[in-house]
């Protein structure tokens, strides 16, 4: 994908708006979570304190899952090279959707993914950074495929992590955001 006019005004607006690079609890997760990269799979315990960051009203569904799946599949995930198996493949998981794998990336591979989520899909989806899904609920393995070519694409531009880039977005979306996340009025 070639670096655009689009993606240079989209590396614009990141780049004005910057967040910080004080992530404490990510960094301090992605710490904890070191010895599962080394080791190449997660245990139940490490997926609940990354589901608890990311989003804990899945906790029940995530809990669903036994110990041996949760570090076969994680195993697999970690092992393939493949980005849309890596996220297909933690989506077996009992409460892993297509942003709770992104969250397992991303605080396992801190430096290479970002984190997908509605706020920033709406965002990129009204700047037509993405398309389809326009209210960004129920996202798929492609709409994160999409996402990160953009959020990677725009992060390297600006000299910063995907993370950050997408938290930047995230915080954008916040401060502009109209009505409710979920309804029209966004």
């Amino acid at each position: 994908m070639p670096f655009t006019p689009f993606h240079s005004r989209l590396a614009l607006l990141v780049r004005a708006h910057l967040v910080a690079n004080g992530d404490d609890r990510v960094r301090q997760l992605a710490l904890e979570l070191r010895p599962a990269r080394r080791r190449g799979y997660l245990t139940p315990r490490e997926l609940e304190s990354i589901c608890h960051w990311k989003s804990p009203r899945a906790i029940r569904q995530i809990r669903r899952n036994s110990k041996c799946a949760v570090r076969a599949v994680t195993r697999r995930a970690l092992v393939s090279r493949d980005e849309r198996e890596r996220v297909s493949t933690l989506i077996e998981l009992y409460g892993v959707s297509v942003p709770m794998a992104s969250a397992v990336l991303t605080l396992l591979f801190p430096r290479t993914y970002a984190v997908i989520d509605i706020r920033v899909w709406q965002l990129l989806h009204r700047l037509g950074s993405v398309t389809g899904n326009a209210r960004g609920v129920g996202l798929k393995v492609d709409h994160w495929l999409e996402f990160l070519a953009v959020v990677r694409r725009v992060s390297a531009a600006v000299h910063v992590t995907p993370r950050r880039a997408e938290r930047t977005l995230f915080d954008i979306h916040r401060a502009r955001q109209r009505g409710t996340l979920y309804g029209k009025g966004t």
